[in-house]
């Protein structure tokens, strides 16, 4: 299936005004943000808002704001997951990562800045949104990234490795690491889109298993994607003795597994009376993914 470009356009159209209004001193962090911002990324997560969003008859515009808080949080995670102290990864999408074209100390100030700036954007959103949706979006997020979700993920996988830990909590690295974030990103675009209780619980589950899925993927292409293509060394999880569905299940299980994961998300969604098709073609293109 083909990728929404259209909406990648519009998604970094306006990464690019929000980005150009906090522009200043001192000038080093805002070219480390934008540089990070614009290293070639799909824009998965503020694509799924404006596709959720999209099944109810809502324009993207109405959404941008908090997909593109989304996409900050996002890169901040990036920058921070290439640290020495993390992945050590000095390539992100083909190109220097950002403590290598920075600095570590730049980098990390970025990084820290971005995540303090979504915050910005969330309350941006009160142009189209009541205070009561903007709130909820706002502990959305906080739940999403904090001690419950994003950075416990990153935590559990700095301090575990495959030779000391099991399935359970395999699964919660990924659930939360990654999987937490595209689960916001499905459940925001739902809220600012005045879903009922129903169906803010069958996309929640979409997200959910969609989630899980693209961990899983990006598992295997370390493994066995081209370098090339993904932008970046590959084998990094087995030479850091990272647990992944690979190391954990095979190559083939893991397969398995997130095609499996691919059919529940779809499945989750079938059942609402709206135009979910875009949702549908989106979640084939986790399993397709090269990159």
């Amino acid at each position: 299936m083909s990728y929404p470009l259209e909406l990648v356009k519009k998604v970094n159209k306006s990464l690019e005004y929000y980005l150009s209004s906090m522009e200043g001193e001192p000038k080093i962090l805002f070219d480390a943000m934008r540089y990070s911002v614009f290293s070639g990324g799909k824009r998965f997560r503020p694509i799924l808002v404006i596709l959720v969003a999209k099944s109810f008859k809502v324009s993207h515009d109405k959404v941008m704001p908090i997909a593109c808080a989304i996409e900050f949080i996002h890169t901040f995670s990036l920058i921070h997951d290439d640290l020495p102290a993390i992945d050590n990864d000095k390539l992100r999408r083909g190109r220097p990562s950002c403590h290598i074209k920075f600095g570590e100390d730049i980098a990390i100030l970025a990084g820290d800045a971005l995540f303090s700036e979504s915050l910005n954007l969330v309350l941006k959103q009160k142009k189209y949104s009541s205070d009561e949706v903007v709130l909820k979006l706002a502990e959305e997020l906080s739940e999403a990234t904090g001690t419950s979700g994003m950075i416990a993920g990153q935590v559990m996988d700095v301090i575990s490795n495959s030779e000391n830990v099991g399935k359970e909590t395999l699964n919660f690295i990924h659930n939360n690491k990654t999987g937490k974030l595209i689960r916001v990103s499905v459940r925001c675009g739902a809220i600012v889109s005045n879903a009922d209780n129903y169906q803010l619980k069958k996309f929640t589950e979409y997200g959910e298993h969609l989630g899980l899925a693209f961990q899983i993927i990006d598992d295997i292409l370390d493994e066995i994607g081209e370098e090339k293509t993904i932008g970046k060394r590959t084998g990094t999880d087995k030479d850091l003795m990272k647990l992944t569905y690979p190391s954990y299940y095979g190559l083939k299980k893991s397969k398995e597994i997130a095609k499996k994961e691919i059919k529940l998300a779809k499945n989750s969604i079938t059942d609402l009376n709206l135009p979910i098709q875009y949702l549908i073609n989106i979640a084939d293109f986790v399993l397709q993914r090269k990159s």
